[in-house]
Parts: C-alpha cells; sequence; structure tokens
C-alpha cells in the first residue's frame, strides 16, 4: 500500500507546484495574447487546486497521509518549480513538458490502483489523463506545433 501512498502524494506535491507556477505565468505572461492566456492560466490554476484537494481527499479515504507544507512538495515533486519563463511561449512550452511529465506518472498511478484494486484512484488517474491529452492538444496548437 507504501507504493500507492507514495505515488497518490507524489500527485498530490507535483500538482501544488503546478498550481503556483500558473499563478506566476497568470501574473507575469506579457505579449499580444496576454487576455487569452491570463484567462487560461487562471483555469488551469484552479484546475489544479481542485486536483490537489481530489487526490489528498482519494489519499485520506485509503488510510493514507496527504503531504501538506510547501517543503513537502518541493521535496518530492518530480516537476520543477520554475525554469525562470519570461515569454508566454516559453511558459507554455514548460506546461506542455510539465504535463507529459504527469501522463506518464498517472500511467503508473493506473497500474498500481489496478494491483491494488482500486476503482475510485484508477477513475481519478484516467479522468486527469484524459484532462491532460486535451491540454497538452490545445497548448501545442497555442505554438503551431
Amino acid at each position: 500500500m507504501e507504493k500507492l501512498y507514495s505515488a497518490l502524494n507524489t500527485q498530490v506535491a507535483n500538482w501544488s507546484v503546478l498550481y503556483t507556477k500558473l499563478h506566476r505565468y497568470h501574473w507575469f505572461v506579457k505579449g499580444p495574447l496576454f487576455f487569452t492566456l491570463h484567462e487560461k492560466f487562471e483555469e488551469l490554476y484552479n484546475e489544479s487546486a481542485a486536483v490537489v484537494d481530489e487526490v489528498a481527499e482519494r489519499l485520506l479515504t485509503i488510510g493514507g497521509e496527504p503531504v501538506a507544507t510547501m517543503k513537502e512538495y518541493l521535496s518530492i515533486a518530480t516537476i520543477e518549480e520554475t525554469k525562470g519563463e519570461t515569454s508566454a511561449n516559453e511558459m507554455v512550452a514548460t506546461l506542455i513538458e510539465d504535463y507529459k511529465h504527469l501522463k506518464g506518472e498517472l500511467k503508473e498511478l493506473v497500474e498500481l490502483s489496478e494491483q491494488y484494486d482500486n476503482d475510485s484512484i484508477n477513475d481519478l488517474a484516467v479522468g486527469l489523463l484524459v484532462k491532460l491529452d486535451t491540454h497538452i492538444w490545445m497548448l501545442t496548437a497555442y505554438l503551431g506545433e
């Protein structure tokens, strides 16, 4: 069960770091598409906050303890807090990388949830994979790739 707890806590940490990163992007984005990206980043950080809550509560329901401090998040997160992105395109490109990274870990969480016969965690992870696929597609289209 510890592997499942650890995988869920990694998600809590990553989505918490992502929430902060998206807030940073929301505040510092500049350029001709400011209004579009400012709004999109807000939508995405709100989604990240909801994911953190949902994953943490799922962890609590199976007897685990979610990490709950910035120090803990940063110590176990597998995505970087920031790369010092300044341009809108850098922000979007980094976000695509982060989402692809999260997808890989969520696929592992799907496998773990199947090993532990936990349908609710499986549903959660698969649902997040679907969201990430859409985000990656849209953000990649934004970059014209």
